[in-house]
C-alpha cells in the first residue's frame, strides 16, 4: 500500500500549496488606508504588496507574518495563524497518514484566515477559529 501510494504520483488529497488572501490596512477607527506597503513572510517564502489587494501566500503549518507601513503612519503588524485544514484528518482516514505526512511537508494541509486586515499602530493577532466561529455567530443572528 505504501509503495502504490508513493508510485500514484498524488502528493496531496486537500489541495494547492497556494493560498489567496485578501489584504486591507486599517487605522485604529477602523477607516480604509491605501497604498500601505505590506510584507507577507512564512518559512515559505516572502510576498510584497501593496493593500488593499489580493496576494498569493505559499500554506505552511508555521504562522504568517504580516508587516505594514505608510509614510506618517505608525506600522501595523499581524500574525495568521496557521490551523490544519479540514482535509488533514481526511487523510489520516483515507491515506493512512502518508498523505498527512505530505501535505504537512509541502503546507497544503493548512489554511490561514482569508481575510487578513493589518491594523496601523496595532500588533495583533488573527486566528482563523476565531474568525470562523465569529462567521457561525453573525449568520446565526439573520
Amino acid at each position: 500500500m505504501l509503495l502504490t501510494a508513493l508510485s500514484s504520483g498524488r502528493a496531496s488529497i486537500t489541495g494547492s500549496e497556494i493560498q489567496n488572501l485578501s489584504l486591507t490596512v486599517k487605522n485604529d477607527k477602523n477607516e480604509a488606508i491605501t497604498e500601505a506597503k505590506c510584507t507577507l513572510k512564512n518559512d515559505k517564502g516572502t510576498w510584497q504588496s501593496s493593500a488593499p489587494s489580493f496576494v498569493d501566500v505559499r500554506r505552511s503549518s508555521e504562522d504568517l507574518l504580516v508587516e505594514c507601513k505608510k509614510d506618517g503612519i505608525a506600522d501595523g503588524f499581524l500574525r495568521a495563524i496557521s490551523r490544519a485544514a479540514g482535509g488533514m484528518f481526511g487523510n489520516i482516514l483515507f491515506g493512512g497518514g502518508i498523505g498527512a505526512i505530505i501535505d504537512h511537508n509541502k503546507g497544503t494541509g493548512y489554511n490561514y484566515p482569508d481575510n487578513i486586515a493589518v491594523v496601523m499602530g496595532q500588533s495583533i493577532t488573527l486566528d482563523r477559529s476565531t474568525q470562523d466561529e465569529e462567521s457561525r455567530k453573525s449568520e446565526s443572528k439573520k
